[in-house]
């Protein structure tokens, strides 16, 4: 798989030379680090998940094609830090042409510049590589009396990658059904154990551990666990409240499966029963998300899902009284941000908030097969909402699933979680005992 893309890149880029550096390590206090990630578009070529390494991409190279700076086999480090591929690793396992240790890149890096044309490197992302990338070619820039040149164009390889990392192959599908089965089982735990006088924290540990119990790497982003008002703060991210019997809870938490991430969304009630103000507004948002679905089709605008959910949310609301007045004209004046102030999705893949570009030109793109997103719509009302009926305050609603476009439609990735009202109570009247 990961050759293949390689393959592909390197038939793109013709006679150009291409650097990709891996991540970096994040200091997190004194001599900590933050857990290492490497970075999506490093491993979507490489597959190798060490830090300190540097992809070289050279088509026009007669024996090298594919460069790998890695960090050498150190018994030592390894002792401390953990097993290194080392360059033989980066040949034999990953297919490098050859390999050379990091330390030496200053050295070698160079000669492959000389007398190519284009450059593709994505400035910006680190301005220490940057300045390392700008020494290089000044370097081979001081040569020219020797008959050697510099590329002279540089190119964001981003433009290329992105735009594949979009469409997922068969492959990328299967582990993102993984991460969503996965996600799915932690949410439908947290409404089993969910009771009033827990912590909001206790559940996200409930998540968190049926994610490494499935194999996941961990969650895909911070885990979202909002009871009562909090539910009304989009990236609410303490979890330390104590769950009250009556709150809804709201819960945004995904897994990483082999660096693909799923992204759901429930909100339930604590003490397993809707209210009958709670009904009225999920029942709003249900249906907002299962219209929205709806409009994931090949050929189908990007932006219908969004336009299909603010309409049935708006709709919604005129007719609980939540906003008051036409709703064309609530519609065009964007009153409805006063309660849904998001968009209705965003790409997902290897990143939580996948990349590709969501319009080409000025219009928004039309869905294609092997694309991946997200649905959620919601309604955060929060306490003291002014001309709102108090019974709907602190109620704040997301549902959200992973959609995959098919060649016929649409497949609801995340379908195993419970979401429609009967359904969420029946799941959560067969109480379990926490785990953790």
């Amino acid at each position: 798989m990961f050759q293949a893309r390689r393959e592909k890149f390197m038939q793109a880029i013709g006679s150009a030379v291409a650097i990709i550096p891996s991540a970096s390590i994040q200091h997190r206090t004194a001599d900590l680090d933050f857990e290492y990630r490497q970075d999506s578009d490093f491993f979507y070529l490489t597959g190798f998940k060490e830090p300190e390494s540097v992809l070289l991409l050279a088509p026009g190279h007669p024996e090298h094609r594919v460069v790998l700076f890695v960090r050498p086999r150190d018994p030592e480090r390894e002792t401390w830090d953990g097993r290194r591929a080392g360059t033989e690793g980066a040949v034999k396992d990953y297919q490098a042409d050859v390999a050379y240790p990091i330390a030496m890149i200053d050295e070698i890096l160079p000669r492959y510049l000389e007398n190519q044309p284009e450059l593709y490197y994505r400035f910006g992302k680190s301005s220490a590589f940057d300045e390392r990338v700008m020494a290089w070619l000044g370097g081979v820039r001081a040569k020219a009396r020797q008959g050697i040149s510099a590329p002279t164009t540089m190119i964001d390889p981003s433009e290329l990658l992105h735009e594949w990392r979009l469409i997922k192959a068969p492959a990328e599908v299967e582990r993102m059904r993984k991460a969503a089965s996965i996600a799915a089982e932690a949410h439908t735990r947290a409404m089993q154990v969910s009771r009033p006088g827990m912590h909001e924290y206790e559940l996200q540990a409930e998540i968190e551990y049926v994610f490494r119990k499935r194999g996941a790497m961990g969650p895909a982003y911070g885990s979202i666990v909002g009871s009562g008002n909090n539910g009304c703060i989009l990236h609410y991210v303490e979890n330390d409240a104590v769950m009250k019997d009556g709150d809804l809870v709201l819960i945004d938490a995904g897994a990483e499966y082999e660096f693909y991430a799923s992204d759901i969304t429930r909100t339930f009630p604590v003490n397993g029963r809707f209210s009958p103000a709670q009904r009225e507004v999920y029942e709003v948002v249900l249906e907002a998300e299962l219209a929205a679905i709806a409009q994931v089709q090949p050929g189908r605008s990007y932006h219908a899902v969004h336009e299909t959910a603010v309409r049935i949310l708006t709709e919604g609301m005129v007719r609980l009284g939540i906003l008051q007045g036409d709703v064309d004209e609530l519609i065009a004046s964007e009153a409805y941000r006063r309660f849904y102030m998001h968009k209705t999705s965003h790409w997902i893949g290897i990143d939580v908030h996948d990349v590709g570009r969501y319009k080409v030109g000025a219009e928004w793109r039309s869905l294609e097969p092997g694309m991946a997103l997200t649905v959620e719509p919601g309604l955060y009302i929060a306490e003291g909402s002014e001309g709102v009926d108090p019974k709907y305050w602190g109620i704040g609603i997301r549902i959200e699933d992973d959609i995959l476009v098919t060649a016929s439609g649409h497949e609801v990735l995340t379908r195993e979680v419970p979401k429609a009202i009967d359904d969420i109570e029946r799941v959560m009247a067969q109480a379990q005992p926490a785990a953790v």
